[in-house]
Formats: structure tokens, C-alpha cells, sequence
């Protein structure tokens, strides 16, 4: 991988909704070309640290910097420049053809160059051939493609994604993870949410694990997701296992005592 230079960063950030943690001294940071995937049971934090780079959680403590600068201090123009965010969110409220969604990503360029770049990103996703489609007529699984591709279509410096394969089909899972490294081996610093501790084993350079706010663990996959941490985080039993196209995990649940 070529030489890195820091892009995201997290500093001992605290955060809250409705009266309860959200983060709790969290520390992450991301390197330009590298994606690094964030686990963790339901509830743990993911999308709050991921929202709060985006600048949409507000941080009671620590900072949150994009490219050097604490994400507080710039505005939304500002932020929309280093970064695209895609939302666990698929609801689209207008039934516009998925192009124009597309293009959405890219709001500053001229028509002509924002339909160029809403069409490459489509064709990216393997949707080119919806892009004359409305969304409404669209099953889940199109609708998440078109979404991210109004992502990918701004060509931020950071892409923040927020659980991007849920409920896609295994083909379009490994389809959209593929598509997320090869855009940090491009250079971009890539952070995204995962349920699926295999897939981020083997698509990420690196895994955080969250639970309850906090940063557990981080590191290369098999030295985040030891044993003992999918134990007392996860509550499984597992082993990994190398397989031809990488990590494989078999996995139990934990038996409570009693």
C-alpha cells in the first residue's frame, strides 16, 4: 500500500442522545488508502461515531477532525468537500429516476458533469442499467446500490458509510465491499459499519470494535477479533480459519452460567 497520511481522527469523544452514552472517550483514526470497518453488538455506537464525523452528533467532549480541522468548525459546504456520508437510512421521498439521485451526491458541479459523474458511479455499482428507473420502483436491495453510488459519485477525500450490505444479497455484499476497498486503495480514507465480523475481517485493514461507546479493541482483524474479545463483546465462541479468499470464522453462541 502507498504511503498513508492521517485523515479521520477521534479523540476521547463523548457523546449523547436522549439522556443516554453514546460515546464514551472513543479514539479512532483513519488513514488516507486505508478502510477500517467498526463492529459491535446492537447499540454499541457504530453510527454515532460514524454520524459524529459527518458532524451530525454533536461531541459534550473530545474532537472529531477531518483532514486536521475539528469537524465543529466547518460548515456544511465545507464538510460535504472532505467527506460522503451514507446514512443506515434507504428512504428516498421522491420517486425521481435513479441518475438524478445519483447526482445528488455531486450538487456543486455543472449538470452535464454531475450526470458524467452520477452515471460512472452508478455504472460502479453494477446499476447503470437502472439509471432511467424511479426509486419507488425499485426493490430494497436496488435502492441501497443507487444510494450508495450518490455516494461514491462525490469523490470525497473520506467516505463514511453506515452499514452498507445490510439486507443485500451475498453477491451484492461482497460486490459493495469490494467496490469500498478498492476506492481506499485509491487513496481515500474509507470508515465503515459492519454487522458481519467475517466480512470485515476480510475487507478491512483494520477492525475497531465498539461496545457500549468505547473503543475495545483496534488493530488488524485477527488481533481485534481475538477470542476473548468476541467472547465478552459478541458473546460467541468462535475460532477463525484461513480459507482461499481469506479469514473464515466459525462461531457458537456463548453458554451463560447456569
Amino acid at each position: 500500500m502507498a504511503a498513508v497520511t492521517a485523515f479521520l481522527t477521534m479523540w476521547d469523544a463523548d457523546a449523547s442522545l436522549g439522556g443516554r452514552t453514546v460515546l464514551d472517550g472513543a479514539d479512532l483514526q483513519v488513514e488516507s488508502g486505508e478502510l477500517v470497518a467498526v463492529v459491535g453488538p446492537n447499540g454499541a455506537g457504530k453510527s454515532s461515531l460514524i454520524r459524529a464525523f459527518a458532524g451530525l452528533l454533536p461531541l459534550t467532549r473530545g474532537v472529531a477532525r477531518l483532514q486536521g480541522d475539528d469537524v465543529s468548525t466547518l460548515s456544511p459546504r465545507g464538510r460535504a468537500a472532505r467527506v460522503a456520508y451514507l446514512p443506515q437510512e434507504r428512504h428516498i421521498a421522491w420517486n425521481l429516476p435513479a441518475i438524478e439521485i445519483a447526482a445528488l451526491g455531486v450538487p456543486f458541479l455543472s449538470a452535464v458533469e454531475a450526470t458524467g459523474a452520477a452515471q460512472a458511479a452508478l455504472d460502479e455499482v453494477e446499476a447503470g442499467h437502472l439509471a432511467d428507473r424511479g426509486v419507488a420502483e425499485m426493490s430494497g436491495g436496488e435502492r441501497a446500490r443507487i444510494l450508495l453510488a450518490r455516494t461514491l459519485a462525490a469523490d470525497a477525500r473520506g467516505l463514511l458509510v453506515d452499514e452498507p450490505i445490510a439486507g443485500l444479497d451475498p453477491d451484492a455484499q461482497l460486490m459493495v465491499l469490494e467496490r469500498l476497498q478498492a476506492r481506499a486503495r485509491r487513496g481515500q480514507a474509507v470508515l465503515v459499519s459492519l454487522h458481519d465480523l467475517a466480512l470485515a475481517a476480510r475487507f478491512a485493514d483494520r477492525v475497531v470494535v465498539l461496545d457500549h461507546g468505547k473503543v475495545t479493541a483496534d488493530g488488524a482483524p485477527m488481533q481485534a477479533l481475538t477470542p476473548d474479545v468476541m467472547a465478552g463483546v459478541f458473546g460467541l465462541t468462535g475460532r477463525w480459519i484461513t480459507g482461499p479468499d481469506g479469514p473464515l470464522l466459525t462461531a457458537g453462541r456463548r453458554q451463560s452460567a447456569g
